[in-house]
């Protein structure tokens, strides 16, 4: 009964942000901030709702450099809730071109500025990926990344793909990893509290001076780092 609740709940709040949020991207569209912002109407309530506690030491991600690329573990839908109130200023995410045509969502999603990649289409893909490396040096914007490229659903992290790592090496940027512990499997909607949830953000990684020759190490890098950092917060969230 809570968990059918929760799910009507949510889907009435997913209209509403959906329809606050296009409102906002109307009145100023493709502004880089207009994603945290949105992140934050999906965010706040939907914790409130799912009654899920999310604790969040992100210390180097509100301290980032100005352009940089974010790369993130993916679990899970409900990750748009739940790094939600995380996303920092001006910081625009990649996605399929597909989103474009979720009713309400996708129209937001390409108002908020982020970046739409026709996958299946290598050349539309690569100029993509132009225009974000200009975006990244001159635009004062951050690129969010889940370089996996789909759910893992809470397992081990998946291979990382390497658009975001030819980004950041394109751009001369750092990149900052941010992880979230294990939470999909062990979230209980069908209780008064659902979970807990820790977010740990990383300190940057530098990619001045690199070359596409080093991207295995630096993809080996971000890889192992990110995958102590959820080993080390499931570790706490069972000790707790």
């Amino acid at each position: 009964m809570l968990y059918l609740l929760r799910m009507s709940l949510m889907g009435l709040h997913f209209i509403l942000a959906g329809s606050l949020g296009l409102l906002l991207g109307l009145c100023r569209p493709f502004n880089p901030d207009n994603s945290r912002l949105c992140a934050r109407l999906y965010a706040w309530p939907a914790m409130c709702i799912l009654r899920l506690r999310v604790k969040a030491e992100v210390g180097p991600l509100m301290d980032k450099p100005q352009g940089c690329v974010i790369i993130a573990n993916h679990q899970s839908n409900y990750d748009l809730f739940v790094f939600g109130n995380v996303v920092p200023r001006r910081t625009v995410c990649i996605g399929k071109k597909s989103l474009k045509w979720v009713p309400l969502f996708g129209q937001l999603f390409w108002l908020a500025g982020n970046v739409l990649i026709d996958r299946g289409n290598p050349h539309k893909a690569r100029r993509s990926m132009l225009t974000t490396t200009h975006t990244l040096q001159h635009e004062d914007t951050s690129i969010w990344v889940f370089p996996e490229g789909t759910r893992n659903l809470g397992e081990e992290l998946l291979p990382f793909k390497k658009g975001a790592f030819q980004m950041a090496i394109a751009a001369g940027v750092p990149i900052v990893p941010v992880c979230v512990s294990s939470y999909i499997k062990h979230m209980r909607l069908d209780r008064w509290n659902s979970g807990k949830i820790l977010i740990r953000s990383l300190p940057a990684i530098p990619t001045a001076g690199l070359t596409l020759d080093d991207m295995p190490l630096l993809i080996a890098q971000c890889r192992e780092q990110m995958r102590e950092c959820i080993a080390s917060m499931d570790r706490q969230l069972q000790a707790a």
